[in-house]
């Protein structure tokens, strides 16, 4: 029977020593990948980390304008309706969404997500519930061990250090274990794969957290449960080598499903991990550091005064050593010394480099206007925002998907378990833009005025009062001026009745959408072409009467990206005084369901 920690340490070498040949002429090692893609980051060289040649980095700016290109915000994530009577309720069941990534701060989680795709290409989260409370977060690649191929289907190890106090404030670990592990815990915290040191702290311990469909005998340690696989969770520490090597299971169990999810920008066939801003920079990294190192080299020497000599005492010398050095020359009697002509030809490098530069603008599709340069003198503006438009095309691919990365991350993890914990009544707030708000009272208040008309007449009719149609238009103008009192809140509750909720009022089926906008866009036209517009409308409103300019109006609005035409139709002020019942369609509210104004 094999130990669990027996295939920890055959996962670990394989991680450490695996390399995965994609092609004749192409291998890849992930670690490998990693390692290189961090030192570059950081400025450093792989080589040797304490080179004291100029590192010229180029990979940081590329990989930040990667993150601002793609980026996705919380507010684009919404539920999306299957059928046209449950628009509303996906309406609300997006409130719901943007209340847990609100209270779970998904917003920052969605801003580390990215810039590591952007560095990567690829990004590994994980989705855990503790304490009753699902929590989303990056799983960093340097401490992460997977198969370099087959993400999914194979198991996940992450290597965490934790403190004694952290072992044992742990409920789910087997403190019996835990006594023992840290009796005999001398280990000091290492990085991964290489054995360093990371820091001075003696205190740290190190375990490993398992994921994976395996055989269920690791767990049962029976030979009957060899060939049936389920997906288990251990988490254990190991102290010695060898046959010497002690285990300590802290935990193990079984799982529903594996809380691990690979997301890329753009995936790759072969591999695990796909190629990021930095990894399609390493050719022009180090061409860039070469050329940098040899203008340095030759500036370095342009700033000494070297004569030579036809002296034949000097003849085998290293003559640069012994100036830097500081030695003294000599010459013999009568024999001429000259001055070295060591002026630099720094031009020549600079354009060698540039080309390297260039060459990384290009693969990397982020042109001059992109990067917040100055276009060359003499460059029309339309052709900067050509290149940067033609240049976005690839980032809109990254986007869209991200997108979809986002829908299997709700419909795998998020919305089950917000539907598992929406068996409450509770209240809740949505901050609204200005036309969800109309939308929302729209629906709401002529339900809400026939309510309270139907109640003063039955008031007056129980008291002995002449029962009299009350001014409708009057009642709908006082509920909207005390839901405007909320300034673009609204407080909904599930019902008026006491005890039901909201799992029994949105029972439509939850389709998760990410709405793609461009982060990118450009502004300033949007602004300049939407004030052009509305100064056609203003100096002459006839023009929507004729349907070709309403059409073309409409379609102006849509290719800004900006606004709809159905969000101006929408603003339109609905006539006071005819209510209209609130029908069982599009935009009507559930029974019951009660839009509470601040009190």
């Amino acid at each position: 029977m094999q130990k669990i920690s027996s295939l920890v340490t055959k996962l670990q070498n394989d991680h450490e020593s695996g390399q995965t040949q994609i092609s004749e002429f192409v291998s890849f090692s992930l670690k490998d990948n990693i390692s290189k893609i961090e030192a570059y980051l950081n400025s450093k060289f792989t080589s040797n980390p304490d080179d004291y040649r100029p590192f010229f980095n180029i990979v940081t700016a590329v990989a930040n304008i990667w993150m601002r290109a793609t980026d996705i915000d919380r507010k684009n994530i919404r539920i999306k309706a299957s059928k046209a009577d449950e628009y509303l309720l996906a309406f609300l069941a997006s409130i719901h969404l943007q209340e847990w990534m609100k209270k779970l701060n998904f917003g920052t989680f969605l801003n580390e997500w990215g810039r590591t795709l952007a560095r990567y290409g690829s990004a590994v989260v994980k989705f855990v519930e503790k304490e009753g409370e699902l929590h989303s977060e990056m799983v960093p690649w340097n401490r992460l061990i997977c198969d370099a191929v087959d993400f999914e289907n194979n198991p996940k190890i992450e290597k965490l250090y934790f403190t004694p106090a952290q072992l044992k404030m742990n409920p789910a670990y087997n403190q019996e274990v835990v006594d023992s592990l840290i009796e005999d815990s001398k280990t000091t915290r290492k990085s991964l794969g290489f054995g360093q040191q990371k820091d001075n702290k003696a205190e740290y311990i190190e375990v490993y957290e398992l994921h994976g469909l395996i055989p269920l005998s690791y767990k049962t340690e029976d030979e009957d449960d060899e060939k049936t696989y389920k997906q288990l969770m251990f988490v254990l520490s190991m102290m010695g080598k060898g046959n010497d090597k002690k285990d300590y299971i802290l935990y193990s169990g079984i799982e529903k499903q594996d809380p691990y999810m690979i997301t890329h920008l753009i995936k790759e066939e072969g591999r695990s991990m796909a190629i990021g801003a930095v990894e399609h920079l390493f050719d022009a990294q180090w061409m860039v550091n070469h050329t940098a190192k040899l203008i340095k080299d030759q500036l370095e020497l342009a700033s000494k005064i070297i004569f030579q000599t036809s002296d034949p005492n000097f003849v085998g010398k290293n003559a640069l050593t012994n100036i830097q050095n500081g030695e003294v020359l000599t010459y013999a009697q009568n024999q001429p010394l000259t001055q070295l002509n060591n002026k630099p030809d720094i031009v020549a490098l600079q354009a060698y480099g540039q080309q390297w530069q260039t060459l990384a603008r290009e693969i990397t599709g982020t042109p001059e206007a992109m990067r917040g340069e100055t276009m060359p003198s003499g460059t029309p503006y339309s052709l900067g925002a050509l290149l940067t438009q033609q240049a976005s095309s690839l980032f809109e691919l990254m986007t869209e998907n991200k997108g979809l990365h986002i829908e299997d991350m709700l419909i795998k993890y998020i919305l089950p378990f917000i539907k598992k914990k929406m068996d409450t009544s509770e209240e809740i707030a949505a901050t609204l833009e200005a036309h969800q708000i109309k939308q929302l009272d729209s629906a709401f208040v002529p339900k809400e005025a026939i309510k309270q008309s139907n109640q003063k007449i039955k008031d007056d009719i129980l008291s002995g009062r002449i029962a009299e149609q009350p001014d409708m238009a009057l009642i709908e103008s006082q509920i909207q001026a005390k839901l405007n009192e909320t300034g673009n809140q609204r407080f909904i509750k599930p019902s008026e009745i006491n005890g039901k909720t909201w799992k029994q009022i949105l029972t439509l089926k939850w389709i998760p959408e990410v709405e793609i906008t461009g982060e990118s866009t450009d502004k300033q036209a949007v602004l300049q072409t939407l004030s052009t517009v509305l100064q056609s409308i203003v100096s002459n409103p006839a023009i929507l009467q004729d349907p070709n300019a309403k059409l073309i109006f409409n379609k102006i609005l849509e290719t800004t990206g900006s606004i709809s035409a159905l969000e101006i139709q929408q603003t339109q002020s609905q006539p006071m005084g005819q209510p209209v019942a609130p029908s069982s369609g599009q935009g009507s509210i559930p029974a019951g369901m009660n839009l509470q104004p601040v009190k």
